[in-house]
């Protein structure tokens, strides 16, 4: 990406992690930072402070580390000089949100080296933090380069993301803000930039006259997974769709940037946001669908539905699936329907966009008895694994009495084979390098968030007043058989 207004020069950078002992960090945040370490890509002078509640010294937490870490890599990677290296850079501080003397200990932690630069990483409940950033404000941590960086979610509403925003704008200026969405440090996320701006063949056609329709799927096999004091109060909306999801139809409708500049791509993305036709009132009801999952078989177990979740409230009217139908109100995307569905206990995990390109206006076959011709598709596999598949109509080899045989055959680029000497990276690898030079093109800026807030809320109001529960669906399904009416209703069908 391009370079930052930070000169980050050899990069001497102190890392502070509050959540440091949570399950991101141990899952993601610090395997990421080994991962970076071992291939050399991490700054000699990066050090990575762990701040949280527990009451460990640094021996005490680089040892819960290194257990987290080798679990995460696996023996293939799994290095003991790395180890050694990656355990140098780390550091522990006991450090409860609340307690100002525990800030006060941060920084005279800190202040042995005055010359750092200094980078928050705000793994906590975002509760917590306005009373962070005021904590640290209040030690004299938040001047010069010093960066922030906060994991969503970012409030659970238009209202509550500003009052975060506000408070956090009071202490760091939006440059030095760096907003987490995880999926935008996935490779083949990135690709899609690749995919439509470093190729001829496909810009010419992205847009409502040569395409029909998109679908966004995000599928996942899994139930709440021990998330049952988060994911209760928020739901499939507010967990994949407003972030995630919504980033991904950014990218997909966006108009090309003048460059790989932060502000540059953000600007495209806020005005897709922005140009979202309102999902209100009575459209919102006909045009989503929202499911809770029951009990079924998932990948070949029988499971629990959600309200029998452990600490699942009986009569809990959270919804596990959402299917919409959603529409970008520009001249490149006037009359072409975004299809978004995500869901938990679905048939199998996989993250996919599937883009349907018009049918050919006249078959010149039809006369010779082909078959109707199938319209072209793009199809963007980022997980499991990463493929890029675009459908052709093909003649069958072989002798016919009279005209052609044709099949709809595939273009199949698979980036996990093509690069399968790679190692699949985890996304915060590329966040960190991004954080530390202080370059925040793949993260969120604030009217990102809010405009995408301020879309999600007339849906979540509409389901309000709706007064109606969500529709269920057994485990190991596509969800409510609603969602499948609700492409029918238009003429479509979701690409399974």
């Amino acid at each position: 990406m391009t370079s930052s207004r930070f000169d980050v020069g050899a990069a001497r950078c102190d890392l502070v992690i509050f959540g440091a002992t949570g399950d991101l960090a141990a899952r993601m945040l610090l395997p990421a930072l080994y991962f970076l370490d071992h291939d050399r890509r991490l700054p000699e002078q990066v050090a990575i402070i762990g701040a949280a509640r527990s009451a460990l010294d640094d021996e005490g937490w680089r040892a819960r580390v290194r257990e987290w870490v080798r679990a995460r890599v696996g023996e293939a990677f799994w290095d003991e000089a790395v180890w050694a290296r990656f355990a140098a850079r780390l550091g522990y501080q006991r450090v409860d949100a609340n307690t100002a003397e525990d800030f006060s200990a941060l920084a005279a932690r800190l202040g042995q080296a005055p010359d750092r630069d200094r980078v928050f990483y705000l793994s906590t409940s975002p509760g917590l933090y306005a009373t962070i950033c005021q904590r640290l404000q209040a030690a004299g941590l938040t001047a010069g380069p010093a960066r922030l960086v906060l994991e969503k979610p970012i409030g659970d509403s238009l209202e509550s993301a500003r009052r975060i925003n506000d408070a956090v704008a009071e202490i760091f200026s939006e440059e030095r803000v760096f907003r987490v969405d995880h999926y935008l440090g996935k490779e083949t996320v990135q690709n899609i930039l690749a995919l439509r701006f470093a190729n001829t063949l496909f810009e010419p056609m992205w847009n409502g006259r040569h395409i029909e329709q998109v679908q966004i799927t995000v599928a996942e096999t899994v139930g709440i997974e021990g998330r049952r004091s988060y994911y209760d109060g928020s739901g499939a909306l507010r967990d994949m769709v407003q972030n995630h999801m919504l980033q991904l139809l950014c990218l997909i409708a966006m108009e090309p940037p003048s460059d790989l500049a932060a502000d540059a791509v953000r600007n495209e993305k806020v005005k897709v946001l922005r140009s979202l036709r309102p999902l209100r009132g009575a459209q919102a009801l006909r045009d989503t669908v929202r499911g809770q999952y029951t009990r079924g078989v998932a990948d070949g177990q029988a499971v629990p539905g959600y309200l029998e979740e452990e600490g699942v409230a009986p009569d809990s009217r959270t919804e596990t699936f959402v299917a919409l139908r959603a529409h970008v109100d520009n001249w490149r995307w006037a009359g072409v329907p975004f299809y978004l569905r995500t869901g938990k206990r679905l048939p199998r995990r996989q993250t996919e966009v599937y883009i349907q390109f018009r049918a050919v206006p006249h078959s010149i076959f039809a006369s010779a008895g082909a078959p109707p011709l199938e319209p072209n598709k793009l199809i963007v596999r980022l997980q499991p694994e990463e493929t890029i598949r675009l459908t052709l109509m093909n003649k069958v080899p072989g002798l016919e009495d009279r005209g052609f045989k044709l099949r709809e055959e595939e273009l199949n680029l698979s980036l996990t084979e093509a690069h399968k000497k790679v190692r699949r990276r985890i996304a915060y690898e590329r966040l960190f390098l991004d954080i530390v030079r202080g370059d925040n093109t793949l993260f969120v800026r604030r009217d990102e968030v809010e405009a995408a807030w301020s879309w999600t809320d007339g849906i979540l109001e509409a389901w309000r007043e709706s007064g109606e529960a969500p529709k269920p669906y057994p485990a190991g399904s596509w969800g409510p058989s609603a969602a499948i009416a609700l492409a029918e209703r238009y003429g479509h069908s979701w690409h399974e």
